[in-house]
C-alpha cells in the first residue's frame, strides 16, 4: 500500500514558510527544509489534509490555496507515496512559535534552493519558483539519493 500526503507551501512578500525538520527522532527528513503537511487520515480528502495539517503545524488558517499537482515518489528504503502538492496565498492567523515537527521560518524565494533540501524537491521547488501552475512528476530514490526524475509522469 502506498502513502497518501499532503505538502504545503505557503507564500508571503517573495517568501515561503519552511520547516526544518529537526525536532523528531528517526525522523527520514531530519535535517531537511520542507513545506508544511502530513499523511491522509480516513475519510480525509486531500484539502482536508492539507488544511488540517497546515493549520496544525504553523496555527494558520489558509483562505487561498491552489492545488498544483501530485508527486510519486518509489523508494527501496521507504513505502511509495503520493503527494499532493499546494501553493498557499492567503491565510489568517499567527505563525505559532512552537512546531512539534521543526523549526518553521519564512525564507526569502532566491534563498530556498540553497537550503538543505531533498533532490526531488529541489526540482519542483524550481518549477513552483518558475511560476508554473501545474506540478508533476515521478521521482525515484535509491536511500536518500535521486536516481531518476520523470518529469509530468
Amino acid at each position: 500500500m502506498s502513502r497518501l500526503t499532503t505538502l504545503a507551501y505557503i507564500e508571503k512578500n517573495d517568501c515561503y514558510l519552511m520547516l526544518c525538520r529537526n525536532k523528531k527522532k528517526d525522523d527520514p527528513n531530519a535535517g531537511k527544509w520542507i513545506g508544511v503537511g502530513g499523511k491522509l487520515e480516513n475519510g480525509e480528502s486531500p484539502d482536508e489534509c492539507m488544511l488540517r495539517e497546515v493549520y496544525e503545524e504553523t496555527g494558520l488558517t489558509l483562505t487561498g490555496y491552489d492545488f498544483l499537482g501530485v508527486i510519486t515518489f518509489v523508494s527501496d528504503t521507504w513505502e511509495d507515496e503520493y503527494m499532493f502538492l499546494y501553493l498557499a496565498h492567503d491565510f489568517t492567523g499567527t505563525v505559532k512559535d512552537n512546531c512539534s515537527e521543526g523549526d518553521l521560518a519564512w525564507i526569502a524565494k532566491d534563498r530556498i534552493l540553497s537550503l538543505p533540501l531533498w533532490e526531488g524537491d529541489r526540482i519542483f521547488l524550481q518549477q513552483m519558483l518558475s511560476g508554473r501552475k501545474s506540478v508533476r512528476m515521478k521521482l525515484t530514490y535509491q536511500g536518500e539519493k535521486l536516481v531518476k526524475a520523470d518529469l509530468n509522469s
